[in-house]
């Protein structure tokens, strides 16, 4: 290796965990990715990519963004049985520093230096307020909500789990898909619609209000037959991206993000098209007699593979600028 990692950098979700080193410049190196499935705790994976990468020697520092809530400097996991706290990793590895980061939070942080080929315009090409805040939210095994408060003193991320916030249909389509969805499990989360089960969930409900067959076996069989004509996958497609935008103009709302809203997760960049075709757009923007706010904020979809690991680094070129 002919650098010096100042740390270590992950992502860690339910699905896959990526890790990456840290050069002096802040630059994320020899990104990997493993499936969590098959490590039996974050620590375990983590031993492993040290050991894959800088056998012998561990770097200074860890920030690890992971999928849930962190609290106290601890995260039980929410899509995955697994658990760790900050304390815990210093112990394990011997770092002098480690810090738990929500991951919509450090995609947020990297939401503003991503560069354009890193990116593609949903709507309008607009140019967010450089001093108002961002929002980067997105599906993947759960949904995620991050955001980030621009000031003078510097980029602050605001973990968020916006997910877990009540579904509100906005028409007769999605109130019988939230009446259906209430039956099987009460309370309707944004997460138990947009989400990858969740899609599945909507083209199952969908193919029972239009009396289409639902034959395909799990969601990412409805993604892989995209533009292939059947007609209730693109009915579920096309009905994701519109609550998508509904969500994505209810959070964009809460937070003031006139700073721009990004769509993250594993979910868009596999419909990116659908995405791109209006209606996510038109439901963002229509906010009744906020709409003319709305239409001024700039969206995109966020396709760089590392973003969560890209934001975790600037995260720990703060922390060893504090001399952390």
């Amino acid at each position: 290796m002919k650098f010096r990692p100042i740390g270590v950098v992950g992502d860690i979700g339910g699905t896959h965990s990526r890790f990456a080193l840290v050069d002096e410049a802040g630059h994320i190196r020899h990104p990997k990715a493993y499936e969590a499935r098959d490590h039996a705790g974050l620590s375990e994976v983590l031993a492993t990519y040290l050991e894959d990468m800088t056998p012998g020697r561990y770097p200074t520092l860890a920030v690890l963004a992971v999928a849930g809530p962190v609290v106290d400097g601890e995260i039980e996991f929410t899509n995955i049985d697994w658990r760790i706290s900050e304390g815990e990793l210093v112990g394990t590895f011997g770092f002098e520093s480690a810090r738990l980061l929500n991951d919509f939070a450090a995609q947020a942080l990297a939401a503003p230096v991503l560069e354009a080929a890193d990116l593609r315009r949903l709507g309008p090409d607009l140019r967010g307020s450089d001093a108002a805040p961002v929002v980067v939210l997105g599906a993947g095994t759960g949904f995620g909500v991050g955001g980030l408060a621009r000031s003078s003193r510097g980029d602050i991320p605001i973990a968020a789990e916006g997910g877990h916030a009540s579904f509100a249909p906005s028409d007769a389509v999605e109130d019988q898909v939230l009446a259906g969805l209430r039956t099987k499990y009460g309370r309707v989360s944004v997460e138990r619609i947009l989400s990858g089960p969740g899609l599945f969930e909507l083209y199952q409900a969908l193919g029972r209000q239009l009396d289409l067959p639902a034959t395909l076996a799990d969601e990412r069989a409805v993604i892989g037959a995209d533009r292939t004509g059947n007609p209730l996958v693109d009915q579920t497609l096309d009905r994701f991206c519109a609550i998508l935008g509904t969500v994505a103009g209810d959070i964009a709302l809460t937070y003031g993000a006139r700073g721009g809203v990004y769509i993250a997760g594993g979910i868009g960049p596999r419909i990116a098209d659908r995405l791109a075709s209006g209606g996510f757009r038109s439901r963002f923007e229509a906010k009744g007699r906020l709409s003319d706010y709305m239409r001024e904020i700039p969206t995109a979809l966020i396709l760089h593979p590392y973003a969560a690991l890209v934001g975790a680094a600037r995260e720990l070129k703060h922390m060893e600028g504090r001399g952390l």
